[in-house]
């Protein structure tokens, strides 16, 4: 398995991970990254959005997602995680509202 890669690369892997799990719950959730340029290098801040609600911020951090993408166990984790957010907030439309600031 891969391990390790760039921050884009990385970042790359990681929407296209949560988007494949998040879709077999509804294919109507999208994936959206906070572009917060502080991030750059150091984490990624992820929600998951369901027309105009919102899941709270997920915060991964770039080293724990390069070294551990290739663990079977931490994808497994991270996948079953994503998929109960994406549950709840389809369950529960009104988490956060995803109006612009």
């Amino acid at each position: 398995m891969f391990s390790g890669g760039t921050y884009q690369e990385v970042g790359r892997w990681l929407r296209n991970f949560l988007t494949a799990h998040a879709k077999r719950v509804d294919p109507r959730l999208e994936v959206v990254f906070d572009d917060d340029e502080g991030r750059e290098g150091q984490s990624y801040g992820v929600r998951l959005r369901w027309g105009r609600h919102l899941t709270p911020l997920l915060e991964l951090g770039f080293r724990e997602v390069a070294d551990n993408r290739g663990s079977l166990a931490w994808c497994a984790t991270l996948a079953e995680h994503t998929k109960r957010l994406a549950r709840e907030l389809i369950a529960d439309g009104t988490i956060a509202d995803a109006r612009p600031r």
